[in-house]
């Protein structure tokens, strides 16, 4: 999945929608992100549309991420985004997730930079309670997993975060950006050992102040 933030709109087709967005959702402030889907059924209407054009020209100061989710997105509900979408007011970005390509108009998907997730990838299962790490369990992980790799380090990092979200555990500003920092240095070849060394002291000095 989608494990750090983007500066331009773009379109993720993936398997699992709620899987997709519960990656994303960490990664972004709440008072800068606004996902919007039709919560009776899964597909995106006229109304959800709307909700989104109007959000979206709630100025902003600062990046404002809009995630429009569906199976299914409605013909008139995307002819109305399409304005908004090809010119999107300052500081807009706008994520659409969905399960195929063919539920995105033609004249959307042509506009809009795209991203498959389709295929079931391996993860590597942590199993810890976040909320009552010890310094032991986390030493005997990091010794157990000193020779990993850095795509193993990205699948721990974002097991991790699935762990986090499944326990409902909420994590501040700085913590968030601790997880976007740790893929950042995973993409720019820094140690994995060392990332998550750092990520895993973070999360036990949350649970201490706690």
């Amino acid at each position: 999945m989608i494990t750090s933030k983007v500066e331009t709109s773009y379109i993720l087709i993936v398997k699992d929608i709620d899987e997709a967005l519960n990656s994303l959702i960490p990664f972004y402030s709440k008072h800068n992100l606004k996902v919007i889907k039709n919560e009776e059924k899964d597909e995106f209407l006229l109304a959800q549309a709307n909700s989104a054009i109007k959000e979206a020209y709630i100025s902003s100061n600062e990046k404002k991420y809009i995630i429009l989710c569906g199976k299914s997105f409605r013909k008139e509900a995307q002819n109305s985004l399409l304005k908004v979408l090809e010119e999107p007011p300052l500081n807009i970005v706008f994520i659409i997730i969905t399960n195929s390509k063919s539920s995105i108009l033609p004249t959307i998907f042509s506009r809009m930079p795209h991203k498959f997730f389709k295929s079931e990838s391996s993860k590597i299962e942590i199993d810890m309670d976040i909320n009552n790490l010890d310094l032991k369990e986390v030493y005997a992980f990091l010794k157990e997993n000193q020779r990993i790799s850095k795509i193993e380090a990205k699948k721990t990092v974002e097991s991790i975060l699935f762990k986090v979200n499944s326990q409902k555990i909420k994590l501040n500003e700085k913590e968030l950006n601790s997880f976007s920092k740790a893929i950042k240095l995973l993409e720019l070849n820094s140690r994995p050992i060392n990332v998550l060394t750092t990520l895993f002291l973070t999360l036990l000095n949350r649970n201490k102040l706690n």
